[in-house]
């Protein structure tokens, strides 16, 4: 998780939402990422599906069933969907989001039992760091959203 969190912190200086992923397997770290929203003005550029997309290149595989994806938040439908269709074995995140997160809080995209793949999952790790960093960069842009108002 301190890699994801890296990464996350990485997004923060490029202005980003401040989430990382991480994709290890056997110890060894396939791929790493943080959003790109905002700079690739792409919606569905999420540190999961990025991460994702290079562990599947990195393996040459179209799954990733011994992979386990470390991400600094509860992961959203969209990113839920990918590691359903990827077949992440094992998911990690830091931070419940309970206004979006499909991995236990809105929903459960990845453990829904009628879909073909189910992933382990571990919510909570390292919750506190996560989630401060998630809020500190909320109120900043919202500081610097009243700043240009006045």
């Amino acid at each position: 998780m301190e890699l994801a969190l890296g990464e996350a912190r990485q997004a923060v200086a490029r202005g980003e939402v401040p989430v990382g992923a991480v994709v290890i397997s056997g110890g060894v770290v396939l791929a790493s990422a943080h959003n790109l929203t905002v700079a690739l003005n792409d919606p569905t550029a999420h540190a999961e599906i990025l991460a994702i997309r290079s562990a599947l290149e990195a393996t040459g595989s179209d799954r990733l069933a011994n992979a386990t994806l470390y991400v600094t938040l509860e992961p959203c439908a969209q990113c839920a969907g990918a590691i359903v269709l990827a077949k992440v074995g094992r998911v990690v995140f830091g931070a419940w989001d309970p206004k979006a997160g499909m991995v236990g809080s809105v929903g459960d995209v990845v453990r829904h039992p009628l879909l073909n793949h189910q992933a382990e999952v571990l919510g909570g790790v390292m919750e506190r760091e996560c989630g401060e960093l998630l809020k500190a960069f909320f109120l900043a842009v919202r500081r610097e959203a009243l700043h240009e108002a006045r």
